[in-house]
């Protein structure tokens, strides 16, 4: 898709109602500009959580997250009888 917008004296641009319909943006989302050689893309920015377990994790990894697992619940517990 190609659509035309025009740059304010100040340096800003519209994104047109299509590109923001294509790419599921609302007043508040943010973007990032990525420049490619004499291009500039433009793309909605993840939200983290979003991310969440888009990235594979090796098993030697795996085992470092579940062993901060392991002390977080361990320090929960310290800091149950702590209270008591």
């Amino acid at each position: 898709m190609d659509v035309v917008s025009h740059i304010t004296s100040k340096g800003q641009v519209t994104v047109p109602k299509a590109v923001r319909d294509a790419l599921k943006l609302k007043e508040g989302d943010r973007v990032v500009f990525r420049v490619v050689g004499e291009r500039a893309e433009l793309a909605r920015t993840a939200d983290l959580l979003e991310l969440a377990g888009a990235v594979p994790v090796s098993a030697p990894q795996a085992e470092l997250s579940s062993g901060w697992d392991e002390m977080r619940r361990q320090l929960r517990r310290t800091r149950a009888r702590q209270k008591k």
